[in-house]
């Protein structure tokens, strides 16, 4: 049940960390400047074709080296941040750009910033669009948790395979771990369903 906890807070912490830093990461690859466009790409091209156990690591050893302390859970939480955005990005950026280019020329000739176009505009119709991506990356999320027991960051699977240990029971030990894990994503399966048809009826 302990690890249980911390595999709900890690899910959670990183289901809003990537959703913000996604959209921000989406945002910069259509912004209308060429430096903002490379970073964006950039990211999204580095984190993607890399391993998440990789970027984990970087966190948990690599910062650490530089003089900055950091804990086993949150070095994996900033690593399923920093990857699950780099997914979200994408997706939200296929959701802007299937949003027509006409509402965004309104909005820019009404007097609206860029930013605001994106805030009041753009984004809420392209999230909208992209909701069932969105949602299969959330539900991936909270099972690449899992990856927090390679650094002893005392979640489900650390508590698990140490009890596996012990007992030598495995098949009743993840069975049991299984069980969670749909405890966990299936509730979110079902919202985002829910969530979808309800954005069905208002349009």
């Amino acid at each position: 049940m302990a690890g249980l906890g911390r595999t709900v807070l890690a899910s959670l912490l990183g289901l809003i960390g990537s959703l913000v830093l996604g959209t921000l990461i989406a945002v910069l690859r259509i912004a209308p400047f060429r430096i903002l466009n490379v970073v964006g790409t950039v990211y999204v091209e580095f984190i993607r074709n890399i391993p998440l156990l990789v970027t984990v690591f970087f966190f948990f050893l690599g910062v650490p080296a530089l003089g900055i302390a950091m804990e086993p859970f949150t070095a994996g939480t900033l690593g399923l941040i920093v990857y699950t955005a780099a997914f979200v990005a994408e997706s939200i950026r296929a959701g802007i750009q299937a949003v027509p280019s006409g509402q965004s020329e309104a909005a820019r000739s009404s007097g609206l910033s860029y930013i605001q176009t994106m805030r009041s505009i753009i984004l809420p119709q392209a999230v909208k669009i992209v909701l069932p991506a969105i949602g299969n990356q959330m539900i991936n999320l909270v099972k690449n948790s899992s990856v927090l027991a390679v650094i002893a960051g005392l979640d489900l699977m650390y508590y698990a395979d140490i009890i596996n240990l012990k007992t030598f029971k495995g098949i009743p030990v993840y069975t049991l771990v299984a069980l969670f894990y749909l405890l966990l994503t299936i509730p979110l399966s079902q919202a985002v369903h829910y969530m979808e048809r309800r954005f069905a009826k208002s349009n």
